[in-house]
C-alpha cells in the first residue's frame, strides 16, 4: 500500500539528515508482519532480491529494458556512479554506523548504514542519485512491519525527464508486484519447514 509522505517524515530517523538535499519520492507499507527484532531479516531479504526472477513478467521485462538502454547509452558506466559523478553519502553517516549493512547480491546498491529500525543504501547513474530506505514501524496491533521509501536527486534535465517518464510504470507495474513478492518471500521464510525425521538407533 502506498503511503503519504508524512508516514516517512514523521519518524525520528537518521535518513532525514543524510538525505536532506534529496527529494522524497515513494513511501510504501510492506506486507512483512513481525516482532521487534525481525528487521535484520527484512534487510537481508531486500539485499538478496533479484528483479530478473520476479514472478511478474512486467517487472522482469521493464528491468531488462532499463538495463539494456543503460548499457547502450552508458547510463550505468562506472564514471556515472557513486564516488565518481556524485560523492557518496557514506561520508555523512556517523562513523560508528558505517559498513553495518549487507552487500547486495544483484542490485547496484551500496549499503550506507543499518540500525535497529532503519537501513539505507545508495545508487547513482547518469540519470540520478538515489537512496533506498527501509524502516521497521509499529503496525498498530502490537506488532511491526516494514516500510520502504525512495529518495532521489535527479541529474539535470535528463534526470527530471527520466523520473517523470517512469513514474506511471513505477507506481502501477513495478512496485506493486515487487512488494507482493516481498510479502510472499517473507511468509515463505517465516513458515517453519517440516520437522526432521527421527534418527534410527
Amino acid at each position: 500500500m502506498r503511503l503519504p509522505p508524512s508516514a516517512q517524515t514523521s519518524r525520528p530517523w537518521l535518513i532525514h539528515e543524510l538525505a536532506r538535499d534529496f527529494r522524497l519520492g515513494d513511501v510504501w507499507a510492506l506486507p512483512t508482519p513481525g516482532g521487534p527484532d525481525d528487521f535484520p531479516r527484512l534487510v537481508q531479504l531486500y539485499a538478496a532480491g533479484d528483479p530478473s526472477r520476479n514472478p511478474s513478467g512486467a517487472v522482469r521485462a521493464l528491468f531488462a529494458i532499463r538495463w539494456k538502454i543503460g548499457q547502450m547509452l552508458g547510463w550505468d558506466d562506472p564514471e556515472t556512479g557513486v564516488g565518481a559523478r556524485v560523492p557518496t553519502l557514506r561520508d555523512r553517516v556517523p562513523a560508528d554506523l558505517r559498513d553495518t549493512g549487507p552487500d547486495f547480491d544483484t542490485l547496484p546498491f551500496t549499503s550506507l548504514y543499518l540500525t535497529g529500525d532503519e537501513f539505507a543504501a545508495e545508487v547513482a547513474n547518469r540519470t540520478m542519485h538515489g537512496v533506498l530506505h527501509l524502516g521497521w514501524v509499529p503496525d498498530g496491533t502490537g506488532g511491526y512491519r516494514g516500510q520502504m521509501a525512495v529518495y532521489v536527486k535527479p541529474n539535470g534535465l535528463l534526470g527530471n525527464a527520466y523520473m517523470a517518464a517512469i513514474a506511471p510504470f513505477r507506481h502501477l507495474l513495478v512496485y506493486p508486484p515487487m512488494i507482493r513478492e516481498t510479502g510472499r518471500r517473507w511468509r515463505a521464510r517465516s513458515t517453519p519447514g517440516p520437522a526432521p525425521a527421527a534418527s534410527r538407533s
